[in-house]
């Protein structure tokens, strides 16, 4: 019973630590990467389609996407795709190849994604905290039934409060690894 609650603690944990990392990821640096454009879908032939479904994405330079339609008919589609997106990206096509530089960002946006980021750390810490309360519960249900032993369900609250604050640990390392790439120029 208790390995475990503690193992389907550890798990949706892991889970939590994960969505959030995708989360930060999303949040846009100074710096291109083809990871800002996962979400974007395209109209193909009536079918709602992913961005990598229907074109190379690759990086051209370090400010800047390069989207290679695999049908000539497409690119139109995809610029517009990426202009919608509201991302603040500016695609321009070149011939065959829709280009996507990276603007520059002001001082004021970069304070702006720092508190994006921090709200984000802060909804993954609730995340984790509310998973070892239903831990807790479970525990305290068990002990109630008579399931368990006092002294087992204390030891169990025990790790799963060391689980807790491991994973908050890593929720603010990667807050600081992304708040730290967010501020440099």
């Amino acid at each position: 019973m208790i390995p475990e609650i503690k193992k389907s603690a550890e798990e949706k944990m892991k889970k939590t630590f994960e969505t959030l990392k995708a989360d930060l990821g999303k949040v846009r640096t100074g710096r291109a990467h083809t990871g800002l454009l996962d979400h974007i879908t395209v109209d193909y032939y009536g079918t709602p389609t992913p961005l990598s479904g229907v074109a190379n994405v690759t990086l051209l330079d370090a400010r800047t996407i390069g989207v290679a339609p695999w049908e000539k008919k497409l690119v139109g589609v995809i610029e517009k795709a990426i202009r919608d997106a509201n991302l603040g990206l500016n695609p321009a096509t070149v011939g065959e190849m829709v280009r996507v530089p990276m603007p520059a960002l002001t001082e004021e946006r970069r304070r702006d994604l720092v508190k994006v980021v921090h709200k984000e750390a802060e909804s993954g810490r609730v995340a984790v905290r509310n998973i070892r309360r239903d831990a807790n519960n479970h525990l305290k249900d068990l002990l109630k039934q008579k399931k368990v032993a006092e002294d087992d369900e204390r030891r169990a609250q025990e790790d799963v409060q060391k689980l807790t604050d491991r994973f908050i640990a890593e929720i603010d390392k990667a807050l600081a690894a992304k708040e730290a790439e967010l501020i440099a120029v």
